[in-house]
């Protein structure tokens, strides 16, 4: 077969279009390498008693960016490029730490030493009962009060590029009787940027004393990075999940999502069915639920894709955790104005919380959150990221 020029032409510029993909979008194979990757220290501002907040920005080779502070181990933005190739911050925040220390709904935020809610504020272990701060009406959310998300991180290691990527080394100790937990806890969590284009999230913890854990991060996901997330297309790894009371404290039913607004084995727009007349659905005002993963306990498995049409932005979750809590912004209401002049509307937001199950330490069925003296707590999540 014989070409003339103006084929050879046309398929050198073929070429260099698909090269072009590739580099921005990885066009069904390994993405290609546009830079180096990096990590920069600065200066993010001050807590009211002088304690200094410095910000982390990694970046990747392809030039994927997160930035995470010391305050709160906190996700400040996450920026990923589009199917055009243009980066765009991916999660709801705020410019300045001023706005952290105001109004924060999580945003980002690294929870402990319980994610999610544990019912009356209380459990037992070991023949003693535990009273924990009520500070999410008669129940406890998150740590307490002052959780982890309000804590001044330590930085044991920053490390600039290597085989993996870029990672950044937070450590935290839980004082005994902290919130009102028990033994000193020593937590280490590792964020690490790939150059596969995933942000990896390692916790690490132990105990002087049996204890109760359950880590996690808080991060707000917006693809679009404007409006609401109501026309993304969810898929989650779950055919079980765990039913609330009114108050959002499981029942101990695990639940089958079939023919239900909370079936998304096939992908779903996440507004499809947010609204339908449920008991579930009005409970939590929406999605905020506990899904049981299907896959092997302890191993690092699919949890959730997540896919907006309009940026062509994916979003795939892995987690070794038994669980993921779907929220949907239900309570965010248009009183926060975040990162450039963005106001936060109802469901401009959703979350995908890697997790063991709400009010464990009561539900004897569920996996247990306990960690005993000389035991490791280690849990690991990955948001890999993709376009479509």
């Amino acid at each position: 077969m014989t070409i003339g020029m103006n084929g050879m032409t046309g398929i050198r510029m073929t070429l260099l279009l698909c090269l072009g993909v590739l580099l921005l979008s990885g066009c069904g194979a390994d993405r290609q390498l546009r830079g180096k990757a990096s990590m920069k220290k600065e200066y993010f501002g001050q807590l009211p008693d002088g304690t200094a907040v410095d910000l982390y920005t990694m970046t990747n080779a392809n030039g994927i960016e997160a930035r995470i502070m010391t305050y709160g181990g906190i996700i400040v933005s996450l920026k990923t490029p589009d199917r055009a190739g243009n980066l765009g911050d991916i999660t709801h925040g705020y410019d300045t730490l001023g706005g952290y220390l105001e109004k924060n709904p999580f945003f980002g935020s690294l929870v402990g030493r319980y994610g999610n809610r544990i019912g009356q504020g209380k459990f037992s272990l070991n023949g003693v009962t535990y009273e924990l701060a009520q500070n999410n009406g008669p129940n406890h959310l998150h740590g307490g009060r002052v959780g982890f998300d309000k804590k001044v991180w330590k930085v044991e290691r920053a490390e600039g590029a290597g085989t993996d990527g870029v990672s950044l080394v937070l450590g935290y100790v839980s004082a005994d009787g902290e919130e009102n937990y028990p033994g000193n806890l020593a937590v280490r969590v590792t964020y690490t940027l790939t150059d596969a284009n995933a942000l990896r999230i390692d916790y690490h913890a132990t105990t002087d004393k049996d204890t109760i854990v359950n880590l996690t991060n808080h991060a707000y996901f917006n693809l679009s990075g404007k409006g609401t997330i109501v026309d993304h297309e969810l898929t989650l790894n779950a055919d079980r999940f765990t039913p609330v009371d009114a108050e959002l404290i499981p029942t101990g039913e695990l639940r089958s999502v079939r023919q239900t607004p909370f079936d998304f084995i096939e992908a779903h727009r996440i507004g499809e069915r947010i609204d339908a007349t449920d008991e579930q659905i009005s409970f939590g005002k929406g999605y905020d639920h506990n899904f049981v993963l299907s896959k092997p306990a302890g191993s690092l498995g699919l949890a959730a894709r997540a896919h907006d049409p309009l940026s062509g932005r994916v979003l795939e979750v892995d987690t070794t955790e038994p669980g993921v809590q779907f929220y949907t912004g239900n309570f965010l209401d248009g009183s926060i104005t975040g990162k450039g002049g963005r106001v936060y509307e109802k469901r401009s937001g959703f979350c995908l919380e890697t997790q063991h199950f709400p009010d464990s330490p009561n539900k004897p069925q569920f996996p247990t959150t306990v960690l005993k003296k000389g035991e490791e707590y280690n849990t690991t999540t990955i948001f890999k990221f993709s376009v479509k």
